[in-house]
């Protein structure tokens, strides 16, 4: 099963510009709660900057359904964190219930929003 996921507000050739930082991840509560909401329908605009949170409403009718098959996040480990131009981006591997483990990315964070949010593999 292939799932897409949002990705908003960035240009992917700035997204990973700088080394990483050797650090433990801080989104990750933050992430959790967006991917448990995704699945079950609802995009979080308490968390996602406007351009954010308009691609996610555009496509949350097909994306809830995936998420939802993948089952509830099992765990979430921290695998890396980027200084991009428009801010810290943090890599998590994703383990759902299902078995399936993906990573996804969070950051970009400003006034307790993020501008990017998404996952791949």
């Amino acid at each position: 099963m292939r799932v897409r996921m949002m990705l908003a507000g960035v240009a992917a050739t700035g997204l990973f510009a700088f080394p990483a930082v050797a650090e433990d991840g801080q989104y990750a509560p933050q992430l959790t709660r967006i991917v448990t909401e995704a699945a079950a329908g609802t995009c979080l605009a308490e968390l996602m900057a406007q351009p954010l949170l308009d691609a996610c409403n555009a496509q949350i009718a097909a994306m809830s359904p995936g998420l939802t098959a993948l089952g509830p996040v099992e765990t979430m480990t921290f695998v890396s964190a980027e200084e991009t131009p428009g801010g810290r981006v943090e890599s998590y591997s994703v383990k759902f219930a299902g078995g399936r483990t993906m990573t996804w990315f969070i950051g970009q964070e400003s006034g307790g929003k993020f501008a990017v949010v998404g996952a791949g593999g």
